[in-house]
């Protein structure tokens, strides 16, 4: 009779709920270690790879405005930069180590996508 009153006291103050509490935390925390280890230890070979849309870049180049080209013989560099019409991309900068005219002509031009001769309307070459 004694233990059944103790048994309802613990009960009225909560004492299930609690003690379950610990119980409930420590199954939670050796089921997530199991299933990270599982997760982690996972080999995964995949043969996928992420290719970027090179159409819609090249749509962006076609839009080209200008293209200015500063030549550093001392450094034998050229930096170049592409001003184009898009909203989002209004310029491109770009470094060469190249100093010869036609060279960097036909880099760009392989570069950004464009013919040749376009690529030698729009250049205008910087000072130093």
């Amino acid at each position: 009779m004694q233990q059944l009153k103790r048994f309802q006291v613990l009960r009225s103050l909560g004492f299930v709920f609690w003690l379950s509490l610990p119980l409930i935390g420590l199954v939670f925390w050796l089921g997530s270690g199991f299933v990270g280890d599982r997760i982690l230890s996972y080999s995964r070979v995949t043969k996928k790879y992420l290719l970027a849309d090179t159409q819609s870049a090249r749509q962006m180049m076609k839009r080209v405005v200008a293209i200015e080209v500063k030549t550093i013989p001392q450094q034998g560099i050229s930096r170049v930069n592409v001003k184009t019409s898009n909203s989002v991309l209004k310029t491109i900068v770009f470094e060469f180590p190249i100093t010869d005219m036609s060279q960097l002509q036909a880099t760009l031009s392989q570069e950004l996508g464009l013919p040749r001769d376009r690529v030698k309307e729009l250049i205008v070459e910087v000072g130093q």
